[in-house]
């Protein structure tokens, strides 16, 4: 009994961050993901970026690959814990596919808000754009639900983006490396793309 009791502690710490299961592995393969890109290394930045001229040229997988790729190891591990985050808190909201819907949609909105209204930046790499609309869609799931930290949630979200847009980058985010502006068509297409699918109808976090 005196066994079992530590493993039971384990598996609910587990999936009280949505780790438990198929989660905790999905979450290591998404992590894989990102790191197997970094050990491509410089080539691989240089293929795979949001470069202007490239995509001027009709090299269109840069709208997507971009923003599986980073500036370094450093920016790597940021990401990569910015995906731990967004995992522990949103993990259960909606289904696999519309996950990657969610992504995907959040990715072709910073490759086109950087294309259309941000024409000085010529070069982007990076997941932190995405993960903003990752984020984004998981507060509307929670306040879909009415869980009881969804407006919370909703605050941290609305007064970053608002932060970054009138005093720039958060001092632990990756000073002048960063463009902000990347954040906000992130947390745009996540949001958009969660307005027309359905959430989980129960999470983690649901008042029950």
């Amino acid at each position: 009994m005196n066994a079992e009791r530590p493993a039971a502690g384990l598996s609910a710490v587990l999936r009280s961050l949505n780790g438990d299961r198929g989660y905790g592995i999905a979450l290591l393969g998404v992590c894989a993901v990102f790191a197997a890109f970094e050990v491509g290394g410089e080539p691989a930045r240089n293929a795979l970026s949001f470069d202007r001229s490239a995509l001027a040229a009709g090299e269109l997988w840069r709208i997507l690959s971009a923003h599986f790729v980073h500036l370094d190891a450093e920016h790597a591990l940021l990401n990569g814990l910015g995906v731990v985050l967004v995992w522990a808190l949103f993990a259960r909201d909606y289904s696999p596919f519309r996950w990657a819907t969610i992504y995907f949609a959040a990715c072709l909105a910073v490759s086109a808000g950087l294309w259309w209204l941000n024409p000085e930046v010529a070069w982007y790499v990076g997941a932190s754009g995405a993960l903003h609309g990752v984020m984004s869609a998981g507060t509307l799931a929670h306040l879909k639900r009415r869980d009881l930290d969804g407006w919370i949630l909703a605050a941290f979200v609305v007064g970053k983006l608002a932060y970054e847009q009138l005093a720039g980058s958060m001092p632990f985010a990756g000073g002048a490396n960063t463009i902000v502006d990347a954040h906000l068509y992130g947390a745009i297409g996540g949001l958009a793309a969660a307005l027309v699918l359905k959430p989980a109808a129960h999470s983690l976090y649901s008042a029950r």
